[in-house]
Formats: structure tokens, C-alpha cells, sequence
């Protein structure tokens, strides 16, 4: 399944598409492990087994109960960057609360594909999970990140202090959140039951 939408105003006539990763893309796998440009500077964390990412789409094609990623893709069939959700217990029942992440190749930031992006994973949660909550984090000097997060509709809720070591230093990370009655198009979701389809944004 392919979930689609389309960017901002200013990027009018273009599409980018969430899909299960193929095999044909394990090559960008490959490079998330190899190159630190390509996640980018607030989320590369060290290089690891470069193989580490084929043994988890080898796994579950990256699509499981614990977390899932998906291929940013655009029309022409360009793998771009990732996107991902996973799982967060916050003391409620399962499947309540669900956190979001993404990066993009260097080549393809700084248009718009990352809000629209985060857009999509926002509807298809909130369309084809019970959750009630959506979070996101991000480095407190990633200004860029938290400006999209805002335009998509999260809110700041607060910060996180020394949570992660990156670049010789402990870095904070700042929190967002949407509950699903912020979301355009979604009606609440009682536990086991579906949420309602909204329409794709513009």
C-alpha cells in the first residue's frame, strides 16, 4: 500500500508517498549505516553493522508490532528518506500513544517534503490506528524541525534535558504532541475500534 499526499502550496503539481521499504532499496538502507550526511547532524548517532537494517527488513520487512519504517518516496520512484513510527507506553492501554520521526537525504531538505511527510504519517495513524496521541522529539537547536512540527499541528510540551550524547556533548531534545481531536478529518477512537479516514491535505 502506498499512502500519498501532496506538499505545501509552494510546491504545487509535486506528490511524496509513504511505502513498505523493497529490496531494491536496500542500497539507501545500506547508507543510513555508512554516511552521517545522510541522516544529518541531529540524528546521526555513530556509525553501526552496516548491515544491521537489511537484517531487520530481512526480519519483517521493517513492519512490526515494535516500530515500523517506511520509504519516503516522490513520483518517480526515489527513495528520499524514512519515516517511522513506533509504539510508547505512557500508562494508558496499548496502541494509545504512538512517536513519529523522519530524515531526509541531504539533497532533498529545505522543501517542504518533510512537513508533508510528517502530514501523511500523522493521517495514517490517527486513519488506521487506535491512537489517541502523537509524539515527536527533536534536538532543542533543530529549529528547522520544530518549525514543521508546528505547522503540521503539534504543540511544544516541554523539554527533555541530557537525553542523548551526540557530537561530545549531551544534547536536550524538545517534545511535541497531537491528540487526535487536533487533527483535521478524525473523530475520537474507542480502544478496539478503528479511527475514521480523513481526507489527505493539500
Amino acid at each position: 500500500m502506498t499512502v500519498t499526499g501532496k506538499l505545501p502550496e509552494d510546491h504545487a503539481g509535486e506528490l511524496v508517498s509513504l511505502r513498505a521499504f523493497r529490496e531494491g532499496d536496500l542500497p539507501f538502507l545500506d547508507r543510513l549505516c555508512t554516511d552521517p550526511d545522510a541522516l544529518g547532524f541531529f540524528e546521526w548517532t555513530g556509525f553501526v553493522d552496516i548491515r544491521s537494517r537489511r537484517r531487520r527488513w530481512e526480519k519483517d520487512g521493517y513492519v512490526g508490532a515494535d516500530s515500523t519504517a517506511l520509504a519516503i518516496v516522490l513520483p518517480d520512484g526515489e527513495v528520499i528518506g524514512i519515516a517511522s513510527f513506533a509504539p510508547r507506553d505512557r500508562g494508558g492501554l496499548p496502541g494509545i500513544c504512538y512517536e513519529i520521526g523522519l530524515a531526509l537525504l541531504p539533497e532533498h531538505r529545505g522543501r517542504g517534503l518533510g512537513t508533508a511527510t510528517q502530514r501523511l504519517l500523522v493521517d495514517y495513524l490517527f486513519s488506521y490506528t487506535t491512537a489517541h496521541r502523537l509524539e515527536a522529539g527533536t534536538n532543542t537547536k533543530n529549529i528547522a524541525e520544530q518549525k514543521s512540527l508546528e505547522r503540521v499541528g503539534f504543540r511544544r510540551e516541554g523539554v527533555l534535558r541530557g537525553i542523548g550524547f551526540q557530537h561530545g556533548e549531551w544534547q536536550d531534545s524538545v517534545i511535541y504532541s497531537m491528540l487526535r481531536d487536533e487533527a483535521p478529518g478524525h473523530a475520537p477512537a474507542r480502544p478496539g475500534q478503528p479511527g475514521r479516514a480523513g481526507e489527505h491535505e493539500a
